[in-house]
């Protein structure tokens, strides 16, 4: 019989991440069950990261929870996030939410998108 491997979250959010995300949420003025993250075609480099507030989860959408938070993940995009941390970095100019992510393969000038291959199963040498 084969063994069940159990399989990491397609992302994480760090202190400062989870931190932000439930300020925000804490300000809505509707409910707010969780915050929606996905991929779609764009920019420069191909690909953007998309981030917006969902009042449940949709039907195939893969729901995890990090430190309080409830991430949403649009069913396609999971190859693409599998294995991402989502940070929030401040500063003097800027503030914004950054991905650290292990299938990004390059990034425009600007920031603004990325290319990203979708994940593998390392094991077996297809897609994950």
């Amino acid at each position: 019989m084969a063994e069940l491997r159990s399989r990491p979250p397609v992302m994480s959010l760090t202190d400062a991440a989870a931190a932000r995300v439930r300020a925000i949420i804490e300000r809505s003025e509707t409910p707010v069950f969780g915050l929606r993250v996905g991929v779609k075609n764009g920019g420069c480099a191909g690909m953007e990261y998309t981030m917006e507030f969902a009042d449940q989860p949709g039907r195939f959408d893969e729901v995890i929870e990090d430190k309080g938070v409830k991430v949403l993940i649009d069913p396609k995009a999971i190859l693409y996030l599998l294995g991402t941390q989502m940070d929030f970095k401040a500063d003097k100019m800027s503030a914004q939410f950054v991905f650290n992510n292990p299938n990004q393969t390059s990034a425009c000038g600007c920031g603004e998108s990325v290319a990203i291959t979708p994940a593998r199963d390392v094991a077996a040498g297809a897609p994950a």
